[in-house]
């Protein structure tokens, strides 16, 4: 396969499971056990995916994310994690202010 169709793939395998971990860990009704089977189940999805070399702030943080669902139990630290992992990619939009120069009165 081509370079970046792995690269592509392996960020939508990685994108995929942080969604799915995200969304489960902000329910009202968190369950660990239930939250570590599905971890354990997608896990090992991600892992028929081949891995390659991330280069963005983003893409590395990402995989971090993964990689800290994947080894920790912690529901505080994975929220944490998340919560900066969104607040990264939404700095990546760029909204220019609309009439900037004027003055409102």
């Amino acid at each position: 396969m081509n370079d970046k169709v792995k690269r592509v793939k392996y960020l939508r395998g990685l994108e995929k499971f942080a969604k799915l971990a995200i969304r489960n860990l902000k329910r009202d009704d968190y369950d660990e056990s239930k939250f570590r089977a599905l971890v354990d189940k997608n896990s090992q999805i991600l892992a028929k995916i081949e891995p390659v070399y991330l280069d963005q702030p983003y893409s590395k943080s990402l995989c971090e994310f993964v990689n800290l669902v994947i080894t920790l139990n912690d529901k505080t630290t994975l929220l944490k994690a998340a919560n900066s992992l969104e607040k990264l990619k939404n700095s990546k939009s760029y909204k220019k202010d609309k009439h900037k120069g004027q003055i409102y009165e």
